[in-house]
């Protein structure tokens, strides 16, 4: 795992923060080795570290609001929005919001699905901070861009707590900016 802990301000080393991902295996389909960040986000200080530390990362973007998607991005993307004092911006599956929505399909590596948003929650020129709790095939955090790029805004960055690099999520996100806190290469 990578170690930004040089320029982070939280008391807890990144290996103690990724101590709190529980790895379970076959789960929610065999040969998939499901990141559980639950015992992370149960941990008071190690949930207050990874949220420091993702902040730390995105302190130099410019960015207006925060777009997240359910449910483990809310967690991230809400502390996140908090911490900065942005608006956040909920991307849900169909059905979900109550208003005219906009929407962007997008696979996942066991299924897919739609993401949704507000159609009046994304302005033209709106820089927006994209965040997930994890990059795997990159396709929910892609259909998060274009939803934004199809309402006018800008993509200021894409931010997640764990990245799965042998999924090569990142080369989807291109052109875009990423950054993550935890990388697995296996």
């Amino acid at each position: 795992m990578d170690d930004p802990a040089a320029t982070a301000n939280s008391p807890l080393p990144i290996g103690e923060i990724a101590r709190h991902v529980r790895e379970v295996p076959d789960f929610p389909s065999p040969g998939i080795s499901f990141k559980d960040i639950t015992p992370l986000i149960e941990d008071g200080p190690a949930f207050h570290a990874a949220v420091d530390r993702v902040a730390t990362a995105t302190s130099g973007i410019e960015y207006d609001r925060v777009l997240s998607a359910e449910a483990r991005g809310f967690v991230f993307g809400t502390a996140l929005a908090y911490r900065a004092r942005k608006g956040l911006i909920l991307a849900r599956k169909p059905g979900k919001l109550p208003r005219q929505t906009i929407s962007a399909p997008y696979d996942l590596e066991y299924g897919s699905n739609t993401l949704h948003v507000h159609a009046d929650s994304i302005r033209e020129g709106t820089r927006v901070l994209v965040v997930d709790d994890l990059l795997a095939t990159g396709g929910t955090a892609r259909a998060m861009c274009q939803l934004v790029e199809n309402a006018g805004g800008i993509v200021a960055c894409v931010a997640f707590l764990i990245e799965l690099r042998f999924l090569n999520g990142r080369e989807v996100l291109a052109p875009y900016p990423v950054t993550s806190l935890l990388s697995y290469d296996a």
